[in-house]
């Protein structure tokens, strides 16, 4: 409990205060960028690394939390009055815009686990991976048409019919979000953005703190066994259906957090765009769990502050000086893949010699208690007794031809 206090002061002074600790914005903006992959990491491991479900398209509901965080807030920001985001006005939008991010996300986790209940390994992530990218195309190839509002269209269902008006609606709430230009706001004036440090970090801290609480639950401990065996965690009882499904939207449910948070990220830009969610994001995400160690909290949360720091190093060294003239002198190379080059590297020096992540499964807390002071040793054991005993037991046994006493008489 007091570290619960702390650790919600600390994040409510930063919130005021790390502006002046951290002037550059763009650190700012990397290190609240850092903790939205945490929980991007996290989520993704309850799928991949507890589940044992291979999803490629976690991109996808993180897309789905940014728009509905970044609609839901333009909207409420100017039922509000507009003006500038303020940390008070921050309790009432940022709670709203990210239930709702969760909630939506949420529903389509379920609609997308639901196959996973037959389909397993290359199969299933075919599926997610076309659930993302169907996503993100409906959003980037929308045309904008009649200047027609989402209200006008839905006062029409009913009257010239239900389906085709209701299609029409939606299709006009889509083209509303911007098409390839990206959404910002309702008269373009850009998203609010109301996450400061205390959401992002806080929410950051509490989510990881769950996450690390469900891997060592009944809960994660099922997950864990449908994972290894299917048929044998059935045969004692663990419904798979049940747990997959749930898997799933456990995970939905924290991206769409995550992505929530990015669209809404004090130091962000304030539009969100399509192309934020391409394969490239689901990639990096698989990256962050696999690099921490699938199916280890700490790991993955490691994981997303690694690969985030690394894309932004990387991308900092694509701008130097050295890099533009090499880049001028070889127009025939392609610096801009330098990344994806590094990435593959990466990835098969950790196939080579560490297939299983820098953490394994295990969690980082669990090592810094394996270090602490040795248990006493037993007392030795008391071998008077034994001695006693080898020497009767290594006695000869008695003749069988022997005479017994008493037996004289006998015969």
């Amino acid at each position: 409990m007091a570290m619960a206090a702390a650790a919600l002061v600390v994040v409510l002074v930063l919130d005021f205060t790390l502006d002046r600790i951290v002037p550059d914005s763009s650190i700012r903006q990397l290190l609240m960028l850092a903790a939205c992959n945490v929980l991007v990491a996290l989520s993704l491991n309850v799928i991949n690394g507890m589940a044992g479900q291979f999803s490629i398209g976690h991109a996808g509901f993180v897309g789905l939390g940014g728009y509905t965080s970044a609609v839901v807030s333009a909207h409420l920001h100017e039922a509000m009055g507009g003006g500038e985001p303020t940390f008070a006005k921050s309790f009432v939008v940022v709670p709203v815009a990210l239930v709702a991010s969760a909630a939506i996300a949420g529903l389509f986790g379920y609609l997308v686990g639901l196959p996973s209940l037959r389909l397993k390994g290359d199969y299933l992530a075919i599926v997610t991976l076309g659930f993302a990218e169907i996503f993100r195309l409906l959003i980037a190839t929308a045309q904008l048409g009649d200047k027609e509002s989402i209200g006008e269209a839905a006062s029409k269902i009913g009257k010239d019919g239900v389906v085709g008006p209701f299609f029409h609606m939606l299709s006009v709430a889509i083209t509303s979000l911007g098409g390839q230009n990206g959404y910002a706001g309702p008269k373009n004036q850009g998203v609010p953005l109301y996450a400061g440090p205390f959401w992002v970090f806080g929410l950051a801290l509490l989510l990881g703190l769950l996450a690390y609480r469900l891997k060592f639950s009944g809960w994660g401990r099922a997950l864990r066994a449908l994972r290894e065996d299917e048929i044998a965690a059935a045969a004692v009882g663990v419904d798979p259906t049940r747990y997959k499904v749930r898997s799933f939207v456990i995970a939905a449910v924290g991206a769409g957090i995550a992505g929530g948070l990015m669209a809404m990220n004090r130091d962000g830009t304030p539009t969100v765009q399509p192309d934020n969610y391409n394969f490239q994001a689901s990639f990096d995400a698989i990256t962050m769990v696999i690099l921490g160690g699938s199916g280890s909290v700490t790991g993955s949360a490691i994981g997303g502050v690694l690969i985030t720091f690394t894309i932004k190093a990387i991308e900092a060294v694509q701008s130097t000086s050295a890099v533009q003239e090499l880049k001028r002198q070889a127009a025939w190379l392609d610096l801009n893949a330098l990344r994806m080059i590094l990435y593959a590297g990466v990835l098969i020096a950790l196939m080579i010699w560490r297939p299983e992540g820098l953490l394994g499964e295990r969690e980082l807390f669990q090592k810094a208690r394996a270090r602490g002071p040795k248990p006493p040793a037993p007392p030795p054991p008391d071998t008077s007794k034994k001695e006693v005993k080898s020497s009767a037991s290594d006695a000869p046994p008695p003749d069988e031809g022997a005479s017994v006493p008493g037996d004289a008489g006998a015969t």
